[in-house]
């Protein structure tokens, strides 16, 4: 096996490692919201959101593996770099919410309504940071099928999810004079 192959086999690690300490925050987080008088909801897709990003780890890997795939060093640096700013992008996203960012659907913005952050441009950069990361980091070895794969699953998961969270944010009457107005995912430029 390659150098290239094992660096990114590597990198697929650290990053698996990277989700693990992120659910170990997020459960953390779901305790103190609870006690705060935050409620969960019920999100019946959540299994398929792990199991997009576990699938994208073990995917990029079986990929790279089993089907060669080349290194090209032009899109592994663009797609590293998308990666590490998208990476950049969530956890500033982490950082922002605090206590109230975790991976479930836990009602708490009646403990108050973040809006600074990157939450100033757009309601979403959680996802939008995740959606460029699964997309990017199997295409840093060229992993195209589960790159593919990664965007199909993540589209179907974001619909779900949001379908799920927007009307219990919305029922927020602060979340709503906050946040009305400002895009999904994407910063208006003008």
């Amino acid at each position: 096996m390659d150098l290239t192959r094992i660096a990114f086999l590597i990198l697929l690690a650290c990053v698996g490692l990277e989700r693990v300490v992120e659910l170990q925050v997020s459960r953390r987080h779901q305790r103190d919201l609870v006690s705060c008088g935050a409620r969960k909801h019920s999100d019946p897709h959540y299994r398929w959101m792990v199991a997009l990003h576990a699938g994208v780890l073990i995917g990029a890997a079986a990929e790279v593996t089993l089907l060669h795939r080349p290194f090209i060093s032009s899109l592994a640096f663009c797609a590293l770099l998308l990666f590490v700013f998208a990476t950049l992008l969530r956890w500033w996203v982490i950082r922002t919410l605090g206590i109230h960012w975790n991976t479930e659907v836990v009602n708490s913005a009646p403990l108050g309504v973040v809006s600074d952050g990157p939450f100033r441009w757009i309601r979403h950069p959680n996802y939008l940071g995740v959606f460029v990361e699964i997309i990017a980091l199997p295409l840093v070895h060229t992993a195209w099928i589960t790159a593919a794969f990664a965007a199909a699953g993540n589209a179907f998961v974001l619909r779900n999810r949001l379908h799920i969270e927007e009307p219990v944010l919305d029922a927020v009457p602060a979340y709503r004079a906050a946040m009305s107005g400002k895009p999904r995912f994407f910063p208006r430029i003008f």
